[in-house]
């Protein structure tokens, strides 16, 4: 037993030592798993504040992250008599997800270009959690039309972009056999969500070409070949 700590003594010292001198302070705090000094630091108040930040509640004001939302705020010229009226566009993002933007990756391009209830539907097939949380930022964007944009139908809606990046990352150690430390990354991703009122295209990307397409498309750039600096 007094081996194995001496063991796991020397691997927590060759890894301190490898980290930067202003962030060893950190580490030793980090060490601590005991919620006692959490309780003593903060009251009630304070930790309900913290834990709605980190899981997304208050996505709106959370300092350092991209400004999507901004563009619910732009005023748009009147549209000329005669032309049709501009559809409503409703900006909706979720922050700090604590899924990684691997895996966020294929249910939000799966639901581009989709109406907002097929969207929905498909997301509900699907038993993993991305697909979940993005079904639940959809279900929000939704009511945030209806209640803030004015917007008549919730169903008259369609997906007109939807795409996540990298939010933060979170590294922390885990004790393995034989003394044995291991360093693990915890990654959160942001999801960003364009509803767009009206019914949804019907190619939201560009149809293949057929064979009499592509035929016509490779005459012309043969056409259009030319010879620089030639007689």
């Amino acid at each position: 037993m007094a081996s194995a700590c001496l063991t796991m003594q020397r691997h927590l010292t060759r890894l301190l030592k490898r980290l930067p001198a202003g962030c060893q302070g950190q580490v030793y705090q980090g060490l601590h798993t005991s919620s006692v000094s959490l309780d003593r630091d903060r009251s009630s108040e304070d930790t309900k504040d913290f834990m709605g930040k980190m899981n997304g509640l208050d996505e709106y004001t959370y300092k350092g992250q991209s400004r999507f939302v901004d563009y619910n705020q732009i005023v748009y010229e009147p549209r000329k008599e005669g032309e049709d009226p501009r559809p409503a566009e409703i900006c909706h993002k979720k922050v700090m997800i604590a899924v990684t933007p691997k895996k966020m990756w294929y249910p939000a391009f799966m639901v581009r270009g989709l109406s907002i209830d097929e969207a929905i539907t498909q997301c509900e097939f699907s038993k993993k959690a991305a697909p979940k949380i993005i079904k639940d930022v959809l279900i929000e964007a939704q009511e945030r039309a209806i209640k803030f944009f004015n917007v008549e139908y919730k169903s008259n809606l369609w997906i007109a972009d939807s795409f996540v990046e990298r939010c933060d990352y979170m590294e922390s150690l885990v004790r393995r056999s034989r003394g044995g430390i291991r360093k693990i990354k915890y990654e959160y991703s942001n999801y960003y969500v364009r509803l767009r009122e009206g019914q949804p295209p019907k190619h939201y990307y560009a149809p293949r070409l057929t064979g009499n397409e592509q035929l016509e498309e490779y005459i012309k750039e043969q056409r259009n070949r030319r010879i620089y600096n030639g007689l």
